[in-house]
């Protein structure tokens, strides 16, 4: 009787105990094969890695590579002065950019008041986002590659529009250069600022990067 009543408490602690997984990723592990990543790098981030570090050392004399500037994050703010008469607008920009980015932007809002323009301190006045890593790159990727040759009579971007510490701010006028906005379902012509935050020490170095990054400087 003893070693029936054994036999059943242990087919219990059987039955309770957790099974194995028999996910893709155990599956994996036990066949010895590689695991791979849910996600591939973005095409710019694996151009970076395998072409531009070389090129920025070779560009700008560095003997480290660690010394190679990266990009960091890249902002964009849509700036909307009409929503102080049509809040409405900040809806629209915040969903447009949405889809821009792949990233639910923050709505940025008046920091004082101004008689002048009608402006209270605290009214939504634009809408922004901050893209790291994989959306930073994707982000990059579209605009140097399909919306900038977009732009209509197109000769290339301000090669000066740096801030002295390597960080580069280019200005678009229209929403409508990137392919993923229906021009049909727009209610106004949006324009935004794109900062490019570099680890770049100087205009020099970031303007390398960019450059090499593909960014169309205008020669």
């Amino acid at each position: 009787m003893a070693d029936e009543k054994t036999e059943k408490t242990e087919k219990k602690k059987a039955d309770k105990a957790p099974k194995a997984d028999k996910g893709p990723k155990a599956k994996a592990e036990a066949s010895g094969e590689p695991r791979t990543s849910s996600k591939e790098m973005p095409r710019l981030q694996k151009f970076y890695r395998d072409h531009v570090i070389q090129a920025v050392m070779k560009d700008l004399a560095l003997k480290n590579v660690m010394e190679v500037p990266r990009l960091e994050k890249i902002v964009v703010n849509m700036g909307l002065g009409k929503a102080v008469g049509n809040q409405k607008l900040i809806e629209s920009g915040a969903e447009e950019l949405s889809k821009l980015t792949g990233q639910k932007p923050v709505v940025t809002k008046a920091k004082k008041s101004i008689a002048t323009f009608k402006l209270r301190e605290g009214l939504a006045i634009g809408t922004m986002v901050t893209l790291r890593k994989s959306r930073m790159w994707e982000f990059a990727d579209r605009l140097i590659n399909l919306a900038l040759p977009r732009v209509r009579d197109f000769k290339g971007v301000s090669p000066k529009a740096f801030d002295g510490r390597g960080n580069y701010t280019l200005g678009l006028r229209e929403q409508i250069i990137f392919p993923e906005i229906d021009y049909d379902k727009i209610d106004e012509i949006k324009g935004m600022n794109i900062t490019f935050v570099t680890t770049a020490r100087t205009d020099e170095q970031g303007r390398a990067l960019l450059r090499e990054l593909g960014m169309p400087f205008r020669k």
